[in-house]
């Protein structure tokens, strides 16, 4: 059996697939609220400046991946207008119904399903934007992934990671003060489950860096990548461009 880690444990690759099913079954319910108290509210700002990079015109297809609690398909909905299409998807059912609730709440219905994003159930060249919000470092083969995700763009498409990535140098002690030992204690207090709050704090530090991942978006099909490092790199949005 091959093995990848679930945080900083090795475990089977089957194994971590159940665990991180197990972690976003488990803070479903309070995963917004917690966004808005473990970010300060800043993941409202992230996420509205990668709206923004996406450009979207009228008409336009997008594929939102790990579209969680359904914020970011959304915000793409008001710009692809009625002629346009946002498909809204998650590995993980309780996060995706969450979602689709809301999305019902606020008036929108979506196309909206559970699917992996290491086997895309969309034919090639579908999509002109594709985005993935605090997804990918819980995927266990992001190679496969990504590669997914460029088969399904059209020529010149877009893919947009949103994506918690390597702190600025002078940012390093604080951040890591507060990821392991104020998170999981918020995590416990807010959702009553400190253990997967360690989890995100884990994932983080083992998720590829900026320049690593803009290498393996080049090696998984993307021609142009860059990326936009925000809030001292605690996030960055890499954009890539499909050849």
């Amino acid at each position: 059996m091959t093995q990848t880690h679930f945080g900083f444990e090795t475990v089977d690759e089957a194994e971590k697939a159940k665990r991180v099913r197990g972690v976003f079954d488990s803070v479903a319910s309070k995963y917004d609220v917690m966004n808005d108290l473990m970010s300060v509210g800043l993941h409202r700002v992230w996420k509205a400046y990668t709206v923004t990079v996406a450009n979207l015109k009228e008409g336009d297809r997008v594929l939102d991946i790990a579209g969680g609690t359904g914020d970011l398909a959304l915000a793409f909905s008001k710009k692809v207008g009625k002629s346009g299409q946002v498909v809204h998807t998650d590995i993980n059912e309780a996060m995706l119904r969450v979602g689709r609730d809301r999305l019902l709440d606020a008036g929108v219905v979506l196309p909206t399903l559970v699917c992996d994003a290491e086997k895309l159930p969309f034919p090639d060249q579908y999509f002109d934007v594709v985005s993935v919000a605090f997804g990918l470092r819980n995927m266990t083969h992001k190679d496969v992934a990504l590669a997914e995700m460029c088969r399904v763009l059209k020529p010149g498409g877009k893919l947009l990671v949103l994506e918690f990535s390597k702190v600025a140098p002078p940012l390093e002690k604080l951040y890591d003060w507060y990821s392991f030992k104020v998170l999981p204690k918020l995590g416990q207090l807010v959702a009553g489950d400190a253990h997967s709050y360690q989890y995100l704090a884990e994932s983080i530090r083992m998720h590829p860096g900026q320049k690593e991942l803009k290498t393996l978006m080049h090696k998984s099909g993307f021609g142009h990548v860059d990326f936009h490092n925000m809030s001292g790199g605690v996030v960055a949005l890499h954009v890539g461009i499909r050849c």
